[in-house]
């Protein structure tokens, strides 16, 4: 499906821990170009799990989308994500794996592999610029100087989540003022927000 996620016997399974770029991401190579990084993570995945197959999964939880979360290994007992972030093709995600991969994308940053050949947004950020899903954003893209966030002015475009909110004012504004500011208010209490109102 792509590099996160594969499909057996019509079962979706997402790999526990990691996070790939998204089928539509692009990312720069080493001269500054773009290039389709989340086609290519799907592509070497699928050579990955095609040198030794069956894949066998082990099942650790339902995610948001009802999809089975798993640890997943190749016939000879590679673990697939493992070896993605391992060579570049994926992320350690922390808020899921709480730092199991983190040694292995340190090792494929300083070898400069895959996404770590040039410059990439994390997929979880590039989600939450991309899609109608309410994700957090950090704005953070990788081996670039983080400018620093830019001063937004209220206005009900683009779209904002919680996340994306720096004060109890703004939050209320976009309640009161944006066709879709009730998302704000996930119990319909009439306080958008509640981590800052």
């Amino acid at each position: 499906m792509d590099g996160d996620t594969i499909e057996i016997h019509g079962q979706r399974i997402r790999f526990n821990g990691i996070d790939a770029p998204e089928s539509r991401q692009l990312c720069k190579d080493a001269n500054g170009l773009d290039y389709p990084c989340g086609r290519r993570s799907a592509e070497a995945l699928d050579a990955f799990l095609a040198e030794s197959r069956p894949v066998q999964c082990t099942f650790v939880a339902w995610d948001r989308y009802h999809r089975f979360v798993g640890d997943c290994h190749r016939a000879d007992g590679a673990s697939v994500a493992s070896w993605m972030v391992e060579h570049g093709q994926a992320l350690d995600w922390p808020q899921y794996s709480h730092g199991t991969y983190a040694d292995l994308q340190a090792q494929a940053k300083s070898a400069r592999v895959g996404l770590w050949t040039g410059e990439f947004e994390a997929p979880w950020d590039w989600r939450a610029g991309h899609s109608d899903d309410p994700k957090p954003s950090t704005n953070r893209k990788f081996n670039l100087v983080n400018q620093g966030q830019i001063a937004q002015s209220y206005s009900c475009q683009p779209r904002r989540y919680c996340s994306q909110i720096s004060s109890c004012e703004e939050a209320r504004w976009y309640l009161s003022n944006c066709s879709w500011g009730g998302k704000l208010d996930r119990d319909s209490d009439g306080i958008p927000c509640e981590g800052l109102c």
